[in-house]
């Protein structure tokens, strides 16, 4: 993998990622009750499909640190293992909710009724997306593999998922903000990762065009 291809990659799954949570966010607004288990499974299936873009985001993200800048691969593998991780959890949390609907016999929240699901995609996901983010910013910053403002974005969002790691603590009702499934803790804070996402992954197809447009540089 070279580096216009890495950059490309990296830029287009950031952007599937980013679409599909941009469309998924929005459907959890839609009913102020226990939703229609077509909603939950489709916004669930959005999400997959938004998790499966960003494994390859990550492999290709670590890829392109490593053609940018060798020194700092170690940066890239921390971004690509705590993506996987969080990938993971969050499918996890993902399965149980589905199961959980699939199962009922009648309409349920499983935001709420599958006990445990918020914890992993709300306090354990907002630490592991915190790391992320941060060796992000880090091999960005380091490498200048990208403009400024991606680095230093990803190092407010990341202090932003670590201040609502204490969400735990505050119930489990999500109309309240801060709660563990709260609508800040998960859908806000998802939906500005979600456009986040989708203006790194621009930047970022965008980078390799630029690149390839450049004259050959004299060694």
């Amino acid at each position: 993998m070279n580096e216009t291809f890495a950059r490309r990659l990296t830029g287009l799954t950031g952007i599937a990622a980013a679409a599909a949570l941009i469309i998924e966010v929005p459907l959890y607004f839609v009913y102020s009750g226990p939703p229609p288990d077509a909603n939950v499974l489709t916004r669930l299936l959005l999400g997959i499909f938004a998790l499966a873009f960003l494994i390859v985001f990550v492999t290709a993200f670590r890829e392109l640190v490593k053609r940018v800048n060798p020194a700092y691969e170690w940066v890239g593998s921390l971004a690509f293992a705590t993506g996987l991780v969080y990938v993971a959890v969050t499918l996890v949390s993902s399965g149980l909710e589905a199961g959980a609907v699939i199962a009922a016999d009648r309409s349920i929240d499983p935001t709420i009724t599958v006990s445990g699901t918020y914890i992993l995609y709300g306090s354990i996901g907002k630490v592991l997306m915190a790391l992320f983010l941060t060796a992000v910013g880090f091999g960005i910053s380091r490498t200048n593999l990208l403009p400024r403002w991606t680095g230093r974005s990803a190092y407010v969002l990341a202090g932003v998922n670590l201040a609502f790691v204490p969400s735990l603590f505050f119930g489990n009702d999500p109309a309240d903000f801060y709660a563990a499934n709260g609508w800040g803790t998960t859908a806000s804070l998802g939906a500005i990762l979600s456009y986040w996402l989708l203006a790194l992954g621009i930047t970022t197809y965008r980078s390799a065009t630029v690149r390839v447009a450049l004259p050959a540089q004299p060694r």
